[in-house]
């Protein structure tokens, strides 16, 4: 029998059938914006993919090709403005199969180092825009989530460290109401209790209400408070915290100080915006997603600390196979003694090659065009009776409203965009005078979407 790892001629003749499809599709600006299907309709028309005998990969890469690639939305296209969308660079996507080709482990030096020094490359790159201290690095995980809860995990163990007895609290954390879901997904997860506070006028997490709010604990949760959670652009509004007022708190009360920039960190690489961070460098973690707005493709998020021999003291894992890699002949920079994860491909690759092809100031070009789209449809929302402005946009994050509709509507309008293969644009939710509204959202991510195209959809919204 034929082994699967054999190379034989339809083994070559399928590489290059996938190769031309992936060169085609890296060379299509405006993909088919595909829509998704319920699985029993995708069943009926692929049938059993995974069988005893196999089905052959001719026939397997044609079901995905013709049919079931198209029931998933390409998050690249220029009119999906819709969540978080992603704008990887052709160079990044390039070198993710690349990185995959390489099948390199990126747990630790020993196995990794020459694509770990890649990756930190990048990182440095990352770090800088931040402006902590000297010594400050990171290192890529699978996204925000993962980012934050390494960050929370490392805070915790620190606190814990602190004093003995705060081994058997349950631990106490504060973030901001517009922080996003998987921060308390993530205090679910380490077990921690969370209180969410901000200013109801801006929207957002003050020195001045954290303050507030710390006052007013009992002496028993000042003692297991142990960390701050603020943002650096909500995902639903792009709405930054008041960073410098908390870090002031933060140092005052000995708190953990940590700063979820996963959509709006790129941002520090535009000067237009760069002073509305201020702050963020006496953070003691930073997550940036680069798969978001610095154009590296999924899954790619980081993790920065201040100080790394917190982290490492937190994750670093024990076991005998994985002695050798503490050895002296094995030393180098290791990945997993830094976030939660052990097993890890290189993340950080594409990226780093995007970077080193282009240069840092492409991105900066790039980012700046996200906040000149979204400035653009502030603009022309502004000029049209049928629709206001919510508020003014937040980094790339437009909010606004169709006069006279309702939840449903939105609603409608939405699908009948996407069903057109037109755009995806969804709705979301904003707090006016004390009332949770419906209402539409822009983000803007990819560097091709035009002006043109936000006329184009806000015109969808007359009929």
């Amino acid at each position: 029998m034929k082994s699967m790892h054999s190379i034989d001629l339809e083994t070559v003749e399928m590489t290059l059938d996938i190769m031309k499809y992936a060169i085609n599709r890296i060379s299509n600006t405006s993909p088919e914006l595909g829509k998704p299907k319920k699985e029993q309709d995708l069943l009926k028309l692929v049938g059993e993919t995974i069988t005893k005998e196999g089905i052959g990969g001719e026939k397997a890469f044609e079901l995905f090709r013709d049919t079931l690639v198209k029931a998933a939305v390409p998050v690249d296209h220029p009119r999906h403005l819709a969540f978080v969308p992603a704008a990887p660079t052709r160079a990044a996507i390039l070198f993710d199969l690349v990185t995959s080709a390489a099948s390199i482990h990126g747990a630790y030096w020993m196995t990794g180092g020459g694509g770990i020094f890649c990756e930190n490359q990048a990182m440095k790159w990352i770090v800088s825009l931040t402006d902590m201290p000297e010594d400050s690095f990171g290192v890529f995980t699978s996204g925000g989530t993962s980012a934050n809860l390494s960050a929370m995990i490392a805070a915790r163990e620190y606190w814990r460290d602190l004093d003995e007895n705060n081994q058997g609290l349950k631990a106490l954390m504060i973030t901001s109401k517009g922080a996003h879901s998987s921060v308390k997904s993530m205090a679910k997860v380490i077990d921690a209790d969370i209180i969410t506070i901000d200013d109801d006028n801006e929207h957002r997490l003050t020195g001045e209400y954290l303050d507030k709010c710390i006052s007013e604990l009992s002496e028993f949760d000042r003692k297991r408070l142990f960390a701050v959670i603020s943002t650096g652009g909500t995902t639903n509004a792009g709405i930054i915290d008041d960073l410098s007022g908390i870090a002031d708190i933060c140092d005052r009360e000995n708190l953990w100080f940590h700063v979820d920039a996963a959509y709006g960190g790129a941002a520090l690489a535009a000067p237009s915006v760069r002073h509305l961070f201020d702050g963020i460098e006496r953070a003691d973690s930073v997550t940036i997603d680069p798969h978001k707005w610095m154009f590296s493709p999924y899954d790619c998020g980081a993790i920065i600390y201040k100080n790394m021999e917190l982290a490492r003291n937190a994750h670093s894992q024990k076991g005998a196979y994985l002695d050798i890699f503490k050895d002296e002949g094995a030393q180098g920079f290791n990945p997993s003694d830094y976030q939660i994860q052990l097993t890890r491909r290189l993340r950080g690759l594409p990226l780093w090659f995007s970077l080193a092809m282009h240069g840092t100031e492409k991105y900066t070009q790039a980012i700046e065009r996200g906040l000149s789209l979204a400035n653009n449809a502030a603009k022309q929302i502004k000029q049209q009776p049928h629709v206001e402005l919510i508020r003014e946009p937040g980094l790339s994050c437009v909010l606004f409203r169709r006069i006279g509709w309702t939840a449903e509507d939105y609603r409608d309008w939405t699908y009948k965009n996407h069903s057109e293969g037109f755009a995806l644009v969804t709705p979301t939710k904003w707090i006016t005078n004390e009332e949770n509204e419906t209402c539409a959202r822009f983000c803007f991510i990819n560097p091709d979407t035009t002006e043109k195209d936000i006329e184009d959809i806000l015109k969808t919204m007359i009929e």
